[in-house]
């Protein structure tokens, strides 16, 4: 354990968000999702895990650490219900809300198209499963920068 660090976060995400860019992308996926598989294709090639947490836990968990992009819109988004791209499941809800929590306002995720979004996911730094059981718990952050002290 770490002072000032959320316990959620094990060494290996935090080495995973550390290394991360600006502008890279972090995939957060829940257990249906074929993370193993996508994972091996990303920037960091193994998959990471924060068991034992619904998707909105391991979202608060890295937004305590990680810093959204401000300058694109596509600065998180969500895997679309399929045929249904406006539906919006509770557990999206749950982690819009964390969001604008992070953010200190209201700032939507774009969605994206469930086979893209796998497309896209192959193109991340790096894919983080959750033990989300609920379908469609699968989300994207894009690492914005840290301003230095005034």
């Amino acid at each position: 354990m770490l002072k000032g660090i959320d316990p959620r976060l094990n060494a290996e995400v935090l080495y995973a968000l550390r290394a991360m860019g600006h502008g890279d992308v972090v995939i957060v996926a829940d257990t249906n999702f074929p993370a193993d598989s996508i994972a091996r294709q990303t920037v960091y090639g193994d998959l990471l895990r924060m068991d034992n947490l619904t998707s909105a836990e391991a979202a608060e968990a890295i937004l305590s650490v990680l810093p959204l992009d401000t300058f694109v819109e596509d600065f998180a988004g969500r895997m679309e219900v399929v045929d249904k791209p406006d539906e919006v499941p509770p557990v999206q809800a749950e982690v819009q809300a964390v969001i604008d929590k992070a953010e200190g306002e209201p700032r939507p995720m774009i969605s994206i198209e469930r086979f893209a979004f796998y497309d896209f996911a192959r193109e991340a730094y790096a894919v983080i499963q959750t033990g989300e059981r609920r379908f469609y718990g699968c989300f994207m952050f894009r690492k914005g920068v840290i301003p230095p002290d005034a």
